[in-house]
């Protein structure tokens, strides 16, 4: 029997629901016009990026502003990302275990090998930084921080993709190769024959493929079931890792980045 006063919910309509869900995709598409290079954008940028009509994308935008997904410049009326992502952000980086677990690895192979460590893990479309170290921060660094590594061109996502199955890895090339240098792997077959020499030797060499006059060493990190979820990578200029030094530096990557799959 009902309480009196309690009052029953209307189930949710499916046209309802299926209005919301294509809402929230919006949100996140908006959201991802946003990187490093793109910091502020105007209302028009968002719209000419995402193809959503000008009163649309204005509405969610003001919504997005209102519970602090996105900040507003008044005075240039333009938008950037909001400080409630990062707060959401730490959180789900103080509950990852692989964060939590690989840190001080990437951290010690940094200071063995005086070269700047990538940790990343796999989101299903790309390989996302979660931790940097580098063994001299006080120099500075030429390097820009990426916050996203692509699969198909750095070392720490070779490394992961060669590790996926099957159908993940024709959907990740069906999406496109970008050309990001001269040196960029953009044909299919070419990058399928790549993975297949990753996994046979355990590495991915990143030659110049996503920076010019990079060279990055990476491997796979695995969780409790051997699923890849992540990798770690060590980077220099192709001056301070020769081809030479590669597969001695490449056995250091293994070791730690095996060491972080064991913890976890």
């Amino acid at each position: 029997m009902r309480r009196e006063g309690a009052q029953s919910r209307t189930p949710m309509e499916p046209r309802e629901a299926d209005d919301n869900l294509k809402s929230l995709a919006k949100v996140v598409r908006i959201l991802d016009c946003f990187s490093t290079t793109n910091r502020t954008l105007s209302l028009s940028e968002i719209c000419e990026t995402t193809g959503y009509p000008r009163s649309t994308t204005h509405r969610l935008i003001a919504s997005m502003r209102d519970v602090g997904l996105l900040d507003q410049d008044r005075q240039r009326d333009r938008y950037r990302l909001g400080i409630r992502l990062f707060e959401l952000g730490n959180i789900v980086l103080s509950n990852m275990d692989l964060h939590r677990e690989a840190r001080p690895h990437a951290d010690m192979l940094s200071r063995i090998t005086d070269m700047l460590v990538h940790l990343a893990v796999f989101d299903g479309r790309q390989a996302v930084v979660i931790h940097r170290s580098d063994p001299n921060p006080e120099h500075g660094t030429s390097l820009v921080l990426i916050e996203s590594a692509p699969l198909h061109c750095t070392s720490v996502g070779k490394a992961i993709l060669a590790y996926q199955p099957p159908e993940k890895i024709d959907s990740i090339i069906a999406s496109g190769l970008r050309k990001y240098t001269d040196a960029t792997i953009t044909d299919p077959e070419e990058l399928r024959a790549e993975l297949e020499e990753i996994r046979q030797r355990r590495y991915a060499v990143d030659n110049g493929e996503h920076q010019p006059g990079l060279r990055c060493i990476g491997a796979p990190i695995r969780d409790a079931t051997g699923r890849c979820v992540g990798g770690m990578s060590v980077s220099g200029s192709a001056w301070r890792i020769p081809m030479a030094e590669v597969e001695p530096l490449s056995k250091v990557v293994i070791h730690h980045a095996d060491a972080v799959s064991s913890v976890l």
